[in-house]
């Protein structure tokens, strides 16, 4: 088959957040708009000694929300990923009980799935042996494990899938659930990103990357996208969800609709294991599949919610790559430094900030952002939220291994 394929916008219909900036979708948002320093950060008695010992955590006891029984069948991203995907589902006004089961699909993405169970099941067998293993390992860890979870948690029968694509997992899931749709083998699907890496051995390796922050002395300061003294990112949990919909559905049921996803754009850059590509050809090769998907041209393209890890190269080659395609008229966030970096749930929540963004056509500041770094083309929004006029924006999202995603987001279909 040749051509390109006929545009199709997804419905927005519901949103669900629970992050290191808030537990739901309004806490989140308040925080991310309002606040100027992030409280979600803190040291962690996991990563004690550690370069960086600190991370962005969820202020939330899941067993008080599911039950004892339920958490113990599902790792904490899992948890977080249950959590969300209510509160999306009641956003959307959908009742599991009376919807086409078979016709909804659960797509999400995690860098990392079930992290913490593996630690704590490493340490047992190491202490005591291979018989203290539990037989739960492969059920808890599996990347799968949050989609399987929220399937079973909600009564959906339809495709189900993990999307492991490093840091932008949660942008290609929802780009995969946009496909879905299009394709028109379901009517609804819930996607978006869940992660919790609370890892000593995952942040040691980092730490010897010299990935991470090492600014111990203030943690809330250490996630600084874009500013001349990043050193490195901050790694947070959490999980961002969305309820998409053919159109003709939402429509059907008279659902609001919050906004659209209209185009998906992703590519590798077959470069380097950890490091994007310094030309930044692969995001943007991502980014302009993207609005070519979408039918927009780079001009209507009012705000982006960018990456933004506070990593000296990832920052520098993203912002000249926007640069490259949309020019300098966008407003540019990062929200970053107020979530954490959520690896393989960055996307979801990212994407539902923009949304948000969209709908109140509001930009969140750059949280830390004191100097920009002089070598930035682009201008990035901070000190406070700005108001806008702006009828599309777009989420960027570049990940380890070379993995780039792009979504574009209308406030019209």
């Amino acid at each position: 088959m040749t051509g390109r394929r006929q545009p199709f916008s997804a419905a927005v219909t519901g949103v669900g957040m629970v992050t290191a900036a808030g537990v739901g979708t309004k806490a989140t948002w308040h925080s991310v708009t309002q606040e100027t320093t992030p409280s979600g950060v803190r040291p962690l008695a996991e990563l004690v000694d550690l370069s960086c010992d600190f991370m962005y955590t969820v202020d939330l006891d899941t067993t008080e929300v599911l039950g004892v029984a339920a958490q113990r069948l599902m790792d904490r991203f899992a948890q977080l990923a249950v959590i969300a995907a209510r509160e999306a589902v009641a956003d959307a006004g959908l009742e599991p009980e009376t919807w086409d089961s078979g016709r909804v699909a659960v797509v999400i993405g995690s860098a990392h799935g079930g992290l913490p169970f593996y630690d704590q099941q490493h340490v047992a067998m190491s202490d005591r042996g291979a018989r203290r293993v539990s037989p739960k390992l492969a059920p808890l860890t599996v990347v799968n494990g949050a989609a399987s979870s929220v399937c079973t948690d909600l009564g959906a029968h339809g495709p189900s899938m993990g999307v492991a694509t490093a840091c932008s997992s949660g942008t290609v899931a929802l780009g995969t659930a946009h496909q879905l749709l299009r394709a028109g083998v379901c009517d609804i699907a819930i996607a978006g990103g869940a992660e919790s890496p609370i890892s000593r051995l995952l942040i040691a390796s980092a730490c010897r990357m010299k990935a991470v922050s090492t600014r111990r002395e203030n943690p809330a300061a250490a996630c600084r996208p874009f500013d001349v003294a990043r050193d490195g990112f901050v790694v947070g949990e959490g999980a961002g969800l969305l309820v998409l919909e053919r159109p003709e559905h939402a429509e059907a049921r008279r659902a609001p609709v919050r906004a659209y996803l209209r185009g998906y754009g992703a590519s590798s850059d077959a470069y380097a294991p950890v490091a994007p590509d310094p030309d930044g050809h692969g995001i943007e090769r991502a980014l302009r599949t993207a609005l070519a998907d979408a039918e927009v041209r780079p001009d209507e393209v009012g705000h982006v919610n960018a990456h933004g890890t506070s990593t000296v190269v990832n920052d520098l080659v993203e912002s000249t790559v926007l640069r490259r395609v949309i020019g300098d008229h966008a407003l540019v966030t990062s929200t970053k430094a107020m979530t954490g970096h959520t690896l393989g749930a960055a996307g979801g929540i990212e994407t539902a900030l923009t949304v948000l963004a969209l709908e109140g056509q509001l930009v969140p500041p750059t949280a830390n952002l004191d100097v920009p770094d002089p070598r930035l083309p682009i201008e990035i929004v901070r000190e406070e939220a700005r108001r806008g006029a702006f009828d599309c924006a777009v989420k960027t999202s570049l990940g380890f291994g070379g993995h780039n995603a792009a979504l574009v987001l209308t406030r019209s279909a």
